[in-house]
């Protein structure tokens, strides 16, 4: 109805948050560049955006004379292929639903657009931004001309994971056999609700910018790593289905154990690329040795690692384990300055750590090389956001000032 009575002064405006996904079955590599469609399926776990989230406002006006966009209150470029790509898909499935006829009472499609976007993280901090960018933007785009349907498609072709995005929990983003990507979208394999003594420690090591950006380094992995190709081949198929039966289980030991192994061969196929990539750092091997010491301590696997395209780590694990395991993180890397803040996040307890366990797990503390632990868990997918105070977008359809 908001929309409907802005539309009759000629401003339609739509806000929507957006989560950030972890794959633990990794997605490298594609098929086809120009429709993103992949070399193999991948599975992920979508973040909650208490913590992590993107939030985009699209307006569109008689007014408007141009498409514009912000990220983060600074004017990017809105004639970003993927961008185009994006926005071309949005008004398309709009005309189709409208039958090719003009609709005088919705929003018309020939408006220009004004889209604002900001993240409630450092988008440098190496977090997957572009998924949770691109699955806010096209549903904030979607919700303005009031379409239901099937988006992850859509958000696809902004950036493959951002299709996952667009599904709360444990989604499944299907690699699809038809060239024309109709059947390369994203599923949800249960929701957040499924498993809630999940949980997930970021670990931030450094907010800088990837050595090689994953769109060009998954390009090199494809035309040159002969393990990437027997990887998507024969070792995700067989894979997927073991993690999709873990999730299912909630059986924590064989879910951890496989995202580690499949982290490590994403790794693997970096290495394999010619000439190889480095995402992970000597920090990144440090956290890698922690946890499975930590593992081996315990007798079995209560952390679990996931590697991105960067150096920061993901650990998930269950909540009984997040206050003992973050203690050692900080006994490990401790905080040089900011102790107040090194755990950020969802609230975590205090832990007293037995001798035994210091003397097995911390070995050689490394101060200051982890940046500090963000705590979150599972959650839902992309939201939309009714309180019209939130909009990112004044009347003018400018970027309000952020007090």
């Amino acid at each position: 109805a908001g929309a409907a009575m802005a539309a009759e002064r000629g401003l339609a405006m739509a806000t929507c948050t957006a989560p950030v996904n972890i794959a633990v079955i990794k997605y490298w590599g594609k098929r086809d560049t120009d429709l993103i469609l992949p070399i193999n399926s991948s599975l992920s776990v979508t973040l909650h955006q208490d913590q992590l989230k993107t939030t985009t406002t699209a307006a569109a006006s008689r007014d408007f004379t141009e498409d514009r966009l912000w990220l983060n209150g600074k004017e990017a470029d809105v004639g970003h292929p993927r961008v185009q790509a994006c926005l071309r898909e949005v008004r398309r499935l709009a005309r189709k639903r409208r039958g090719g006829g003009e609709d005088t009472a919705a929003l018309s499609l020939s408006y220009k657009i004004h889209i604002a976007s900001e993240n409630n993280f450092p988008t440098a901090a190496g977090l997957a931004s572009s998924a949770a960018g691109y699955a806010c933007l096209v549903s904030a785009r979607a919700r303005l001309y009031g379409l239901e349907e099937e988006l992850s498609e859509v958000a696809r072709r902004g950036s493959g994971s951002a299709c996952r995005s667009m599904f709360g929990g444990f989604v499944q983003w299907q690699r699809g056999e038809r060239p024309d990507g109709t059947d390369s979208l994203a599923l949800q394999v249960a929701p957040e609700t499924h498993w809630p003594e999940l949980r997930v420690l970021v670990l931030v090591v450094s907010g800088e910018k990837k050595p090689v950006g994953s769109t060009a380094g998954m390009q090199t992995s494809v035309e040159t790593s002969p393990l990437l190709k027997h990887r998507a081949e024969v070792v995700v198929p067989e894979r997927l289905a073991q993690m999709m039966q873990h999730i299912r289980d909630r059986d924590f030991e064989g879910f951890g154990q496989l995202a580690m192994r499949d982290s490590n061969q994403f790794h693997a196929t970096c290495l394999d690329t010619f000439p190889p990539i480095f995402y992970l750092t000597d920090v990144s091997r440090h956290i890698i040795a922690l946890a499975h010491r930590y593992n081996t301590h315990h007798g079995h696997t209560k952390v679990a690692y996931s590697f991105d395209a960067g150096p920061n780590a993901v650990i998930f694990t269950l909540a009984d384990t997040v206050a003992e395991f973050v203690e050692v993180v900080r006994r490990s890397f401790p905080p040089s300055t900011n102790g107040d803040q090194f755990v950020r996040g969802l609230p975590v307890g205090s832990a007293a750590l037995s001798p035994e366990l210091v003397g097995a797990v911390v070995t050689e503390p490394v101060p200051g090389a982890v940046q500090y632990i963000l705590h979150t868990k599972p959650g839902p997918g992309p939201q939309l956001v009714d309180d019209p105070s939130q909009h990112l977008l004044g009347a003018d359809g400018l970027p309000r000032s952020r007090a």
